[in-house]
């Protein structure tokens, strides 16, 4: 009967342990700084662009998001891009 009261804190206390050991550090670099930048002020956002792509046109318009903070409290900046269908003009 012990056994059976210890055995669901044994196998909890193996899967926390199990998914602990296996956490991968985050890297805060990037190879392409038109993505993500840290640190610093927002970069400037964009004008929105049209692009003629045959039978219609896209606009896309380009944001930059503050997406938290690295371990040194430096801000991660972060590109949004949103894109809709427009009329040709």
């Amino acid at each position: 009967m012990p056994l059976r009261r210890c055995l669901p804190v044994l196998l909890a206390t193996a899967l926390i342990a199990g998914c602990a050991s296996s956490t991968v550090a985050p890297r805060y670099t990037t190879d392409n700084p038109d993505v993500m930048r840290i640190g610093g002020e927002r970069p400037a956002n964009a004008d929105p662009r049209t692009e003629d792509a045959g039978s219609f046109c896209m606009e896309t318009t380009e944001r930059w998001n503050e997406h938290g903070r690295t371990p040194d409290g430096q801000t991660l900046w972060a590109k949004d891009t949103l894109r809709r269908v427009v009329p040709c003009q």
